[in-house]
């Protein structure tokens, strides 16, 4: 199968076919995803949480990530590979973004970058875009300003709120970035944003009328010891294999089974 591309998710977007991803952070499970026919893996800096065992993402260093996502890219051949920018690594300066997204791309076999935040790191995609770089952008709820927003909570009610979401996705759009990670946000608000844009969104929290959807792969699997998120669904129960939950899981993107309605805001 040919290798997917920030232009075939472009072209999937305008098919109306739904596009499947799940986070991955070592080789084994990278592979696995990759021949189960998963379009993207993420190699996010939720591994602070679900493999090293913090309270939040924020402990997480470009070096963990260059690790984590160098081998996840030996583990894959067709998905496309978007790597997080972790806390601290963006923020500083666009020549900042520029270095540590060259180390995620040339170290860590990155295809794609994705960092969190609206219009205001609108200039930092475009310098990144500029020189080569993909971005994915991040809003929403924001796990990198969990203090700032005072907890992992839903994020776009009100109008106020969710005119300033759609700023966002709209300025991160006409910086150049391929796609966009909608965060527990209204999935009315969601569908909204999806249908105004042009680029691929990919939802977490927000409704099944997104482009395509994301799971952390140990909250897919009901593995993590903590309390999962309403938008996670553990889709090994029933299963006889972890593949087999994982295929279960791209056919109900897919198919637009999931998220239901028990999984989304309002």
């Amino acid at each position: 199968m040919k290798p997917v591309t920030v232009a075939t998710i472009a072209e999937m977007k305008r098919a109306e076919e739904k596009i499947a991803c799940l986070t991955a952070y070592d080789f084994c499970f990278a592979a696995l995803l990759d021949r189960t026919g998963v379009d993207l893996v993420m190699v996010g800096d939720s591994l602070g949480m679900v493999m090293q065992g913090h309270a939040s993402t924020l402990p997480v260093s470009v070096a963990h990530m260059v690790y984590h996502s160098s081998c996840v890219a030996r583990g894959i051949t067709r998905a496309l590979l978007v790597a997080d920018l972790p806390f601290m690594s963006y923020q500083q300066s666009a020549e900042q973004a520029l270095a540590n997204a060259g180390r995620m791309m040339q170290k860590g076999g990155a295809h794609v970058v994705k960092l969190e935040g609206g219009e205001v790191m609108a200039p930092t995609v475009r310098f990144l875009v500029d020189r080569g770089i993909p971005v994915c952008g991040h809003i929403g709820l924001t796990p990198q300003s969990v203090h700032q927003l005072g907890g992992y909570r839903v994020q776009g009610r009100g109008d106020d709120a969710a005119q300033r979401l759609t700023t966002d996705a709209r300025a991160l759009q006409d910086a150049g970035a391929s796609l966009l990670v909608l965060e527990a946000i209204p999935s009315t608000l969601a569908g909204d944003i999806t249908r105004a844009l042009k680029i691929p969104t990919i939802g977490i929290g927000a409704g099944v009328d997104c482009d395509g959807q994301v799971l952390v792969l140990q909250d897919m699997l009901g593995v993590y010891p903590h309390a999962s998120p309403k938008f996670a669904k553990n889709f090994m129960s029933g299963q006889a294999s972890v593949e087999d939950a994982v295929r279960a899981y791209i056919a109900a993107v897919k198919a637009q089974r999931f998220p239901g309605p028990e999984h989304s805001y309002t």
